[in-house]
Order: C-alpha cells, then sequence, then structure tokens
C-alpha cells in the first residue's frame, strides 16, 4: 500500500481559497497512490484562532467541494485533514473529511480532544464524541486528530473498533516536536498498528510548525520521516504486517484493565 503524506505549508500571507487550491494540485499529483493525506486545519493555520469565525464554512462547503474533485481526479482515497466547520446549530468543529477515489464523502471525524486549555480551540470550538473508523480495500482507517494523540485510551477504543493503521492530522508547534515522535511511536508500538502522523509547515499566528510528518509499523520502527518545510512524504508499507505482528506477539490479548469491570469500595 502506497501512503503519501502532504505536508503543507501555511503562510498567513496565502489567501484560504489560494491555499485550497493548490492542496488540490498537491493532491492531484499523487495519482497512483493507494491514500493522501493532509494536516490538520491547513486552510487557516491550527493556531490562527482569531480566524477561526470568519473562515468556519458548512460540512458541505468550499473545502468539501474542492477536496471531493482532488480525490475524484487523482483517484485516490483522500483524508484530507480537517477544516473549521461552522454546523448547523452555529457551534464550530474541528472536522476531518475522507473522500473515496470517486470523491464521495466516506467519513467525518469530529476532534474530540480540543487543544487550548481556558483558550483558542479548546473554547471556541465543541467537541466531537464518535470514535471513527473506515474501512479501505488493504486496511482498516482508525481517525485522529493532533491533541488526541496523548490521550491512549482513544487509540485503544479505535483498535478495538477494528483499526490497523492510526491516521493523524495535525498542526503540531515545533517547540514541542518531541513529544510528536515520542507519541506517533509509543501509539504505534501499543497497539501493533502502522501510524501515519501528518503534520504542517510554516508557522500559524506567530506559532513555527514542526512539521516532521512521520509513519511508524507496528513495532515502532520509523518507516519514514519528512523535514521541516512543505513536502511531500511517499511511503510503502504492507498492512498485513499489523496481523502478523499481533500473532507473533499477541500483547493485545492479555489486557486485563478497561476489561473487568473496576471493584467497588466503601
Amino acid at each position: 500500500m502506497r501512503a503519501s503524506l502532504i505536508q503543507i505549508a501555511v503562510d498567513p500571507d496565502e489567501s484560504v481559497n489560494s491555499r485550497r487550491g493548490r492542496a488540490a494540485s498537491l493532491v492531484a499529483a499523487q495519482r497512483g497512490a493507494d491514500l493522501v493525506v493532509l494536516p490538520e486545519l491547513w486552510p487557516v493555520g491550527a493556531f490562527a484562532y482569531t480566524a477561526f469565525e470568519d473562515e468556519a464554512e458548512p460540512l458541505c462547503g468550499p473545502t468539501h467541494e474542492v477536496m471531493a474533485k482532488a480525490a475524484a481526479d487523482a483517484g485516490v482515497w483522500l483524508h484530507a485533514g480537517s477544516f473549521v466547520e461552522r454546523a448547523e446549530d452555529g457551534a464550530l468543529y474541528n472536522t476531518t473529511l475522507v473522500f473515496n477515489p470517486e470523491g464521495e464523502r466516506a467519513a467525518v471525524y469530529r476532534k474530540i480532544h480540543r487543544f487550548g486549555f481556558d483558550k483558542g480551540e479548546a473554547v471556541m470550538m465543541g467537541a466531537g464524541d464518535e470514535l471513527v473508523t473506515l474501512a479501505l480495500p488493504q486496511t482498516t482507517l482508525g481517525l485522529a486528530t493532533c491533541y488526541d494523540l496523548r490521550f491512549p485510551e482513544m487509540f485503544r477504543g479505535l483498535v478495538d473498533a477494528g483499526a490497523e493503521t492510526l491516521v493523524v492530522a495535525a498542526g503540531w508547534p515545533e517547540r514541542r516536536r518531541a513529544h510528536w515522535t515520542l507519541l506517533a511511536q509509543a501509539r504505534a508500538v501499543e497497539n501493533q498498528a502502522y501510524v501515519l502522523a501528518v503534520g504542517s509547515a510554516g508557522t500559524h499566528a506567530g506559532i513555527q510548525q514542526a512539521g516532521h510528518s512521520i509513519v511508524v509499523d507496528p513495532w515502532g520502527e520509523v518507516l519514514a520521516e519528512a523535514g521541516a518545510d512543505e513536502e511531500v512524504l511517499s511511503v510503502e508499507f504492507d498492512p498485513g504486517r499489523v496481523a502478523t505482528t499481533r500473532e507473533q506477539f499477541p500483547a493485545l490479548k492479555d489486557r486485563r484493565l478497561g476489561l473487568v469491570p473496576p471493584a467497588v469500595l466503601g
């Protein structure tokens, strides 16, 4: 299976419309790949909080339209990163779209864990409440976004739902890049799954992005890693290694916590 991770740069001097068109061109250039992935909130920038309200769009808005066409033009499964969605009730969400090779929407995931503590995304956006997996011909994807990476229970839930390849779209800051690499490898090892973690390049509202998109195999080995600048990271991997790894080292079968109801003391 061939995946292309598009580590697009977000430049505050580039309009959102221009970046949508540029992203579509980058996707189109990946014809021949099985799966293409974009980063988190690439239309506006993950830390550009002041632009969220103005750039929010409905689920089937401009980003949906452009990305659906890009997927069909390239003939690929397209994980279109995420964008600022404005729901019918006016609430904002950090929302991921996935399209099939015919350009039809195949999955929607609203980010569950919002970053910012008492500011930014954490107070401006609603929280998703559903784990999302998606069966491709070669593997089953589990969808996650940026800050989700810090919550291992979410990924275990995705694996319990059948995920074999965990896809993380992010706008991760450079100052915490060591955590990015460490957590991507940890999620792969503990779940015996592939991790495809796609970051953005450039600067969002003065926050330098880490880049360094990474692909990790079920043993925690790094198969490919990008640099800091905009680039397309392409990698071929064998989805069958997930089942082989879980058979050869069946650690997941020895789970106890989460399967046994906790004792009630008192």
